[in-house]
């Protein structure tokens, strides 16, 4: 009953999935082109897709549009690392609108110590890890607005099981493109990491922003 709810009601999330996870096992083959530069970005395509037609008013425009650059980066990547981190920062621009728009309202000591350690740490991480790189200031910079969106996340009401668990697998695969790049990580080893972490995150924010939108449009 489940499987054919999905594939009758949600078939832009079923068809994510099939690409998303499809795309893992093709991300490596030497033909490449532009098929699998598409088969990169449908994953998160058909997230936007979703987003756009079942996340209600204006907060599902913004996780619409996150999704869209989000798609567009993944695409863009294969051309220039540099256009594809700025269609990126774009994406994270519209995440973070998003999360302060609905902020939780109180937050804990160690809530704050979260979002406060998500905020400084991420770009110091970067930081370190790219200096010696060409455009580590530009690696830097978008270390700031990913852990920028990470806090804003963090400290959104949004549930912290799902986005705030996206957010962070999403932060970490960031994390290990860097020292993938820098060789602090093997190619091997980040390249079974980077995708799967990447996607899972992208699915579980778009998937629990959407369904909290609608349950609150709802009430």
């Amino acid at each position: 009953m489940p499987r054919r709810a999905l594939v009758n009601h949600r078939p832009w999330l079923l068809a994510s999935l099939i690409a998303g996870i499809s795309y893992f096992f093709v991300q490596d083959d030497a033909i490449g082109g532009l098929w699998l530069m598409s088969w990169k970005g449908a994953g998160v395509a058909f997230l936007a897709l979703y987003a756009a037609r079942r996340a209600p008013g204006s907060d599902g425009v913004l996780i619409t549009l996150a999704l869209i650059f989000a798609a567009a980066g993944d695409v863009a990547l294969e051309l220039s690392f540099l256009f594809g981190g700025l269609l990126f920062a774009i994406a994270h621009l519209f995440a973070i609108i998003l999360y302060i728009r609905n902020r939780r309202p109180r937050l804990s000591r160690s809530q704050k110590l979260a979002i406060a350690s998500l905020l400084l740490l991420t770009p110091v991480t970067v930081f370190s890890l790219t200096y010696a790189l060409p455009n580590w200031q530009l690696a830097t910079a978008y270390g700031v607005v990913i852990g920028a969106m990470a806090a804003a996340a963090w400290g959104s009401s949004f549930s912290r099981y799902r986005i705030g668990t996206g957010v962070v697998f999403f932060l970490v695969s960031d994390l290990l493109i860097f020292a993938r790049e820098s060789d602090a990580l093997h190619d091997t080893t980040a390249n079974w990491l980077i995708w799967p972490l990447y996607f899972g995150g992208q699915f579980m924010i778009a998937t629990g922003v959407v369904q909290t939108l609608r349950k609150t449009h709802l009430e």
